[in-house]
């Protein structure tokens, strides 16, 4: 796989095995990376973003009944959920779904599968 500087510096290879949380989607494998994706494409480490779209809608869904956390519970970087760029803003995995804070509830921006 490619090679990058990670945020302390130092080289890592993307792979099986590398530590980093791996989301499949559209044929592919990504790497979550301190709320990002890196797409390794030729030995490149390119950034990459979840694309909206019908099995990732970016639609509020306020009927959504979160499961997989508290009520109150508030997402953000180190709430404990993968974060995962989809269009234009961040999303959290929480058993299997993409879930997207809203005003009083989390909306569901449709399923993923990740390995960590």
């Amino acid at each position: 796989m490619s090679d990058h500087k990670s945020h302390q510096g130092e080289l890592h290879t993307h792979g099986p095995g590398c530590g980093h949380v791996t989301i499949s989607h559209r044929g592919h494998e990504d790497y979550v990376r301190d709320g990002q994706l890196d797409h390794v494409q030729r030995k490149a480490v390119l950034p990459h973003t979840l694309e909206v779209d019908d099995a990732h809608p970016a639609a509020c869904t306020p009927a959504h009944a979160c499961g997989g956390h508290a009520a109150g519970h508030q997402h953000g970087l180190t709430c404990g959920h993968v974060p995962i760029p989809h269009g234009d803003h961040l999303d959290f995995v929480v058993d299997g779904h993409l879930h997207h804070p809203c005003v009083g509830h989390c909306d569901d921006h449709g399923p993923v599968k990740i390995r960590t």
